[in-house]
Formats: C-alpha cells, structure tokens, sequence
C-alpha cells in the first residue's frame, strides 16, 4: 500500500473530534435527558465564570490555601456554595418540556434560578449556626424551614430535568416517606415518623441527607477528576488513544474489533463515561469495523460493551466509584484498585469474544501500511503517558486522590503548551474547557443532591437494620438466593435509574444484609455496583447500546440483544468476586490469591466465549461437529463456567474441587471436538489441521 493511503487513513483519524468527550447526551452520569440548551452571551459567561469559582472553590478547600483570610470555611458551607454555583444552573440548561424553547430562556425557568440561587444562600448562611444549635433535629427558625422547603420542592424539579421522570418518580416517594413511616402498610419499611418541619430542616441541614455521600463525594473527589478528564480530552488524547489502538491491535483477525475495545478502554479510564465514550470513540471505529467485515449490529454491540467498561476501568472510574469511597469510607484508590481484576478480566473476555468472532467469520485485520506507526504515535502524545503515570503514582502511592487529578491537570497543560502546536491553548479554549466542565457540574449536581436525599430518608427512620434483618429473613440466611434477589433487584432499578441512584439505593437497602452474611464489604458494593450498570447494555433501556446503533445504523434492539451476548461475561464477574473477594484484591494474601483466580477466570472465559461464538481457539470452528455443534457449544460454556468459578468460601465446594469438575466437563467435551474437527476440516493438500 503507498504512502498516500497511509496518510489518508492518518487523516481519516484527526476528522474525529474529541473537543468535548461528554457530548451532547452523555455526561459523567447518563441521564435519560437529551435536550439540553446552549448558553449564550451573558449566561454563557456566567456558567463560565460559575464553573471557574466552582473548580477554585474546590483547590481551596482540598489544598487548605485558606482563600478567605481570617474565614474557616466549613465544609457544609463549602458544599452548599458549590450548591449555589451550579444549581440554579439546572433550570437554564434542562428545559422543563419537550416543547419548552432551546434557542430562549423561558422567564419561569428565571425565577427557578433565582429561587434557588436564593435559597441555597439563605441556608448557606444558616448551617452553622445549624450545627452549633442541632437544628437539624428541630428547632430551625421559621425562615429557615422555608428555605428548605423551597430548596426540598426544586431538588425534585431539578432532578427530573436531569435524570427524568424514572428517576424522580424513584426518589420522590422515599424523600417523602419519613412524614408517613409508622404507617402500618408499609410493613417492614416501618421506622420512626417525622413531622414536615422536622424533616425539611433534617434534609437541608444535616450532613446525612442533602449534604450527604454524594454531595460529599462530588466536592471532595470527582471536580478533580473531571476537570483532569475534560483537560485530556481537550489537549487531543482521544486522537493519541485512538491512533495508538489502531497501530498496536489493528493488524490482528477482526483487528477494527480489537481496535475499538482498545481504545474505548483506554478513552473510557480517562473519561469514566458510557455514553461519551461511544460517541466518541464510537464513530471512527464502528466505520471501520463496518468496512472489515462486521454486521452493523454487531459492531455497535461491540463498541457499546467496550464503552460500558469505561465505569468499570480505573483510574478515572465514573461518578458512582466515588461514592462508593464515600460509603465505604474508604480513599477511592482502595475503590480503583479493587476495580482492576474485574476491568481486566472484562476486557480479555471481550478480546476473546471478538476473536472467536473473527475466526469463524474469517474476518482478516486492517494492512498494517493503513495504519498508524507506533513510534509515530508515541512521538505525538508520549506526556500522556508521562501525565496518568504521575496520576496513578499519586493515587496509589501517595494515597491523594483529592490532590492527583489537579497536579496531573498542572503537569498535562504544561507540557501540552511547550510540546503540542496542534491542541496548544488559547484563551476561548479556557472558555470551552469552563463550559464543558460547568455543563457536566450541573448536570451531577442535579442529580446527585436530589439522590441524597434518599439517604437522608432512611437515615431519619432508622429502618435499614432492621430491613436487612427481613430481608436475611426471606432468603433464609442463604447467600446465594440473598445475591440473586439483589441482582435481579439491581438489574430492574437500572432499567430506570442513573448508575448512581441504582447504587445509592441498593447501598441503603440491600448491601447491609449481604454483609451480615460475612461477605466482604468491598465485594459486596462493587457487586451493586456491577448489576447496576448493566443495564447500560441490557434492554429494553441499552442506552449505550442504542446510541451505538444510531451510529451503525443498525436496529436498535437488535443490537441491544447482540451486546448482551458479545459482553456476557459482565454478568457472571460480579458472582466471581463476591464469592472470592481475592478478585478484588481483599483479604489475606490478595495480590498472589489474586492472580491465581484471575488466571483460573482468564482460562475459563476462553470456553465461555469459545461456546458462545462457535470457534474455539486451539481446536477450531465448531459447524464442523455437524449435529453435536449446539452440544459442544453449551458444555463448553458450562465447563468454562465451572473453572472461572472460585471455589472455598461460601461455595461448598474447594477451590481445587471447583476447579477438577471443570476440566472433567471440558476435557472429554474438548478431546471429542478436536477429533470430529480434524475429520472434517481437510486442507486441499489432504492435511488435517484445527
């Protein structure tokens, strides 16, 4: 291939566009909203300049550089000046209808802003004085209360602009619930009962409700992470992730496939975010993968559960890890670093599926001379490599997550200024950088004060120990019927909650029953927290899968279903390491028992995806076993099943055991196969190969 098809494919690449890695439907935190309105003018730069104090706000609270000389801030002050900043924020850029105007800004949507903007003060003002007089547990002035209410009612307006009515018609009843709690209806959800001014002030004042984990989390944690993602995008990384997936992978059978789970895992650890990841990284490899061989469908299904991972892969995970840190209390690197083996088991069982794919639909790689060269590539963008590197140092070292993400920002724009002349920045640069970051502020904000307050919710009842009490009830004491029950449980809340709010609720409900049964703690909420996402890829909602099938122009259930079974190994991981919480790096001796199990896991995956497609590796296409195909395949996948499951714990069967009745299904099922493949499967030489 010439020269000059190699620069139009190095062309080719630099047409995507990577300025803003949220995109237009998708933030941090997918909602189910995607009309949104464009700032202009005066608003815009009042978002801009919002969004500026906001990230300040945040380095003088996290860096103690005490910006208010003789002032302690206090950090509900701080939260609720973050508050303040972004909120109001909600009622401009979401609009209230579908047939409320983009291109205005209604004179309703004015007075939510300043409604809020007002009482987020008025209550700002007033949280210490609450703290000194304990007036969260009555007591609060009259004004006060006012302000909460006020405060209480545009939550839930702003959270169904936000995260739409599935999520407001979610949260709302249990924001509610404590005015009604001794009712005697609600069976075991029966707790103590406050009055309407008793909740209010306990909702906006006390540290447990508005003020709680995800406010909490927000303010400490995910700025940081977001500013530092948004600066990567915006200094050209997605071009350097991209080019360097393509020059690394694209050369494999079904290489475009390998290229696109490559690069949307790479793209979604700096970005934490599905649905950007998708469309982003979504609309140059789904072409290609298009143009090598790949159905339409099944290439969008195929970036869609590359993109999933991107909330699974440290080190910037999405929103939810970081409440996660917050409920565990725990540093959220103890969070990223329990999330590895599960990543990288996804990833691999995602490589594997694709090849299998390929090998049986002989679908060859991309020419090396059309793609990138690696030196090249790394010549381009090596200070990326410099930046996550001092990131992961930070994080994982120096345990400071809170600081990591602003030095690494530091570091990046430096050397981005002194070593880029393609993406060096420019004054309206900074501008589009404070907007992209104020749009995602906002919209997180929106969703996440309306979801603390379902915390506060049980908080003020007092029924969640009681609630695991039944709920251990029911299921009998038995682990595993108490794991399925949450899993199907955290399936259906996905369908129509945000990743988050699925999480906060389950965390509340259903993981202290799982931890009285001694599982471990960190297994337990990563496992809420896997089931939660699922629904990313599972309809009847597939969020990532749909907007991948716009892209692919395929049907958009069609390929729903086709990601569900090209990433069907997320759906046994989360049982994997609640059973062995060695998987996320818990326990005695978790890094050696670690890897062991990964191994084991590793190994078993590559039967599961050999059953699933069709090919398995090592032994060859399975057609050729004629009739006993669909047999072969199911006992692969149940054999492959059997050996990536841990054994010991709460499996009454050893590790060794668990692992012996594997290969006894997959050894003779494995032995059979190679021999009617081999029979069939003649070369025109007359050799017999797999």
């Amino acid at each position: 291939m010439s020269s000059s098809t190699s620069s139009a494919s190095q062309d080719e690449a630099k047409r995507v566009v990577f300025d803003d890695p949220h995109g237009a439907a998708g933030n941090m935190q997918e909602a189910e909203v995607t009309r949104v309105r464009t700032l202009r003018g005066g608003w815009r730069w009042a978002l801009v300049a919002a969004t500026a104090a906001t990230i300040l706000l945040c380095i003088n609270q996290q860096f103690s550089l005490r910006f208010f000389v003789g002032y302690t801030q206090l950090n509900t002050e701080y939260f609720y000046l973050l508050i303040a900043l972004m909120l109001p924020f909600t009622f401009l850029i979401f609009p209230g209808t579908e047939r409320a105007p983009l291109d205005r800004i209604p004179w309703y949507d004015l007075v939510l802003f300043v409604a809020t903007f007002a009482a987020s003060l008025m209550l700002m003002s007033n949280v210490r004085k609450a703290a000194e007089a304990g007036w969260e547990f009555g007591g609060a002035p009259n004004t006060v209360i006012a302000a909460g209410l006020v405060m209480w009612v545009l939550l839930m307006e702003a959270l169904r602009r936000t995260g739409g009515w599935s999520l407001l018609l979610s949260v709302l009843p249990f924001t509610v619930y404590p005015l009604f709690a001794e009712a005697g209806w609600l069976g075991p959800f029966r707790g103590t009962q406050s009055t309407l001014e008793q909740a209010t002030a306990y909702h906006v004042l006390s540290g447990e409700s508005l003020l709680g984990i995800p406010i909490q989390a927000f303010a400490d944690t995910v700025i940081g992470f977001l500013v530092f993602g948004t600066a990567l995008m915006m200094t050209g990384a997605g071009k350097f992730f991209i080019n360097l997936a393509f020059a690394l992978c694209g050369t494999f059978r079904g290489g475009a496939a390998k290229v696109c789970i490559f690069a949307s895992g790479l793209l979604g650890m700096m970005s934490g975010s599905i649905i950007s990841n998708v469309l982003t990284a979504g609309t140059m490899t789904i072409p290609v993968m298009k143009k090598s061989g790949f159905r339409a469908s099944y290439a969008g299904a195929i970036e869609a559960c590359a993109s999933t991972g991107a909330v699974l892969a440290p080190p910037v995970m999405g929103a939810t890890a970081f409440v996660i840190a917050q409920f565990l209390n725990v540093s959220y690197a103890d969070v990223a670093v329990a999330a590895i083996i599960p990543a990288a088991l996804y990833y691999v069982g995602l490589f594997m599926q694709v090849d299998a794919y390929a090998a049986r639909h002989k679908l060859k790689g991309i020419p090396r001379a059309e793609l990138p060269r690696i030196m090249d590539t790394i010549k381009d963008g090596w200070y990326y490599v410099f930046v996550i590197a001092l990131l992961i140092v930070m994080l994982l070292y120096f345990k400071r997550e809170s600081h990591a993400p602003f030095y690494a920002t530091a570091l990046l724009l430096v050397l981005n200024q002194l070593f880029s002349k393609d993406t060096r920045w420019t004054l309206a640069t900074i501008g589009k950088f404070l907007e992209v970051n104020g749009r995602t502020f906002v919209e997180l904000v929106g969703i996440l004060a309306g979801c603390g307050l379902l915390i506060g919710a049980f908080s003020m009842t007092g029924v969640v120990s009681s609630l695991a009490n039944d709920l251990l009830h029911i299921a009998g004491d038995n682990a595993f019927l108490l794991l399925g029950m949450c899993a199907l449980t955290s399936l259906v809340l996905g369908l129509g909650l945000t990743t988050t709010a699925c999480y906060i609720f389950l965390a509340i409900l259903v993981a202290p029953a799982l931890e009285k049964l001694g599982l471990n703690r960190m297994a337990v909420h990563m496992f809420i927290f896997y089931w939660g996402m699922l629904s990313s890829i599972t309809p009847p909602v597939a969020i990532a899968s749909f907007a991948a099938a716009g892209i692919a122009g395929s049907p958009a259930m069609k390929t729903g279903w086709e990601s569900m079974w090209v990433g069907s190994i997320i759906y046994f991981l989360p049982f994997f390491f609640v059973l062995n919480p060695a998987l996320v790096l818990q326990g005695p001796s978790p890094y050696l028992a670690g890897l062991g199990l990964m191994g084991l896991a590793a190994f078993g995956t590559l039967f599961i995806c050999g059953g699933i497609q069709g090919y398995q590796p090592f032994v060859g296409d399975l057609r050729a076993a004629g009739a006993l195909e669909w047999p072969i395949r199911l006992l692969l996948v149940i054999g492959g099943f059997v050996v990536a499951t841990p054994g010991g714990g709460i499996m009454p069967l050893s590790q060794w055991q668990v692992t012996l009745l594997g290969l006894a299904i997959l050894a003779p099922t494995i032995l059979i196969t190679l021999l009617l493949v081999r029979r069939q499967s003649p070369l025109p030489n007359g050799l017999r190969v797999p």
